[in-house]
């Protein structure tokens, strides 16, 4: 990094490489070669060029100019001013995933009373539909059984759905094992237990949807801090990324111990398991949080500020 910081403090202070060279007392060809990293200047000419511009071995060799005190007051607002296009690009990052977040929150909010609305719904359908085991022809669907019915059946070996007039054979393996389990549960239990069982599933989804919510709102908040606060590390912001990394235990944990549940009542493999992949992201949702943690502490020695002032 010291041809980048060199180069900045050279065009900080409006000077060419030949002057720049002439004052060292060296070629322009060392100074372009010392900027891009081909050579390397001798001690002595480093303690010149500190001269030249007022500033610190460590602000020539670091791998960022960050002691702003040891520098002039013409240097110092062009060292801040590299440091802005970092800032505005983190700026628009956050801002950015601030806004997908918050989109994101009110998007889950809408599925919350389309999913009520389809628990309701769900009592309409179930009162409405008949089980028949054996095979039977469309005529007599049409004419011996109440047109407002849905049924369900078999028709040699094939699965059939019948919705008023239509009638409808299910070719789709997926498909019919699906309609097959809700056929042959809605046999053995009662149309109402079967209707409980789903609305019970239902209302776990909402809990779920509830705790993206607030993950979301937490996500929202998070990145609202980082856009419009001097420094992302902060301890509400990691108390924040914690809390993120709580609701999302229970949001995977959750929805396993339901599946487990329902697969013992309804006696059918759903393929319900608890993936690596998640535990990975929950650990490193704790591991970033200790990170902003200990930035803060960092900062408590600073200014406790990250981003630079106008």
């Amino acid at each position: 990094m010291f041809g980048d910081n060199l180069k900045k403090l050279r065009k900080s202070k409006n000077l060419s490489q030949e002057v720049l060279a002439e004052k060292v007392g060296v070629s322009r060809q060392s100074v372009s070669k010392w900027e891009t990293g081909e050579a390397y200047p001798e001690m002595n000419n480093i303690l010149i060029l500190c001269n030249i511009f007022h500033c610190k071995i460590n602000d020539l060799v670091n791998d960022s100019l960050t002691d702003l005190d040891a520098l002039d007051e013409d240097i110092k607002m062009s060292v801040v001013k590299f440091k802005k296009e970092q800032q505005k690009k983190m700026k628009l990052i956050s801002k950015t995933i601030y806004l997908i977040a918050r989109i994101s929150r009110i998007l889950v909010m809408v599925c919350i009373p389309i999913i009520i609305s389809s628990m309701i719904l769900l009592g309409i359908v179930t009162s409405k539909i008949i089980i028949i085991d054996n095979g039977i022809n469309n005529d007599e669907i049409s004419f011996n059984i109440m047109k407002d019915r849905i049924i369900i059946g078999e028709n040699n070996d094939s699965i059939f759905v019948k919705v008023n007039d239509k009638l409808e054979t299910i070719n789709d393996i997926k498909t019919k094992e699906t309609i097959t389990i809700i056929k042959d549960f809605l046999k053995s239990h009662s149309k109402y237990v079967a209707l409980g069982y789903v609305e019970v599933g239902l209302l776990f989804l909402i809990v779920c949807l509830i705790l993206v919510i607030i993950i979301l709102k937490h996500l929202e908040n998070l990145f609202y801090n980082i856009n419009n606060g001097d420094t992302p590390f902060t301890l509400e912001n990691s108390t924040h990324i914690k809390k993120i990394a709580y609701l999302m235990i229970v949001v995977t944990i959750l929805p396993n111990i339901v599946g487990v549940i329902f697969e013992l009542i309804l006696n059918y493999d759903l393929n319900v398991g608890f993936e690596m992949f998640s535990l990975i992201e929950i650990l490193f949702l704790f591991s970033i949080a200790y990170i902003f943690q200990y930035g803060y502490e960092i900062q408590l020695d600073s200014k406790g500020k990250m981003y630079g002032e106008d």
